[in-house]
């Protein structure tokens, strides 16, 4: 089965399941890039780099991480994914709870002005 790229200003994203119950997505970010500063309402997070330099933002703390490492993320965290390096980071969103659509997204802050 292909997977549709889910392409915005900072990378890419592509949904890999797609559950009642889960959603799980393979996520790339371009060098000096970053995500918006985000919460979600109804689901948590489990990140898990497969590859590059991040810093990852959870609350007021700041996370530097690499391959291999991981971080979970309540519902209702602050948080943000940074591509500090020069290349691609890329790593594995496991979505849980109860609602997994992208208007389940309150951003708090914006590189690309959808604030």
């Amino acid at each position: 089965m292909d997977q549709e790229e889910n392409r915005r200003e900072w990378g890419f994203y592509e949904v890999l399941s797609d559950g009642t119950d889960h959603k799980v997505k393979r996520i790339t970010v371009y060098p000096g890039k970053r995500i918006s500063l985000q919460r979600h309402g109804k689901r948590s997070e489990h990140w898990f780099i497969l590859q590059g330099d991040a810093l990852v933002t959870l609350d007021s703390g700041k996370h530097p991480m690499k391959q291999g490492e991981s971080i979970d993320i309540g519902v209702s965290r602050i948080h943000r994914m940074e591509n500090l390096g020069g290349c691609n980071v890329v790593f594995i969103e496991v979505q849980t709870g109860s609602y997994f659509g992208e208007d389940d997204i309150e951003r708090l802050e914006d590189d690309y002005g959808r604030v």
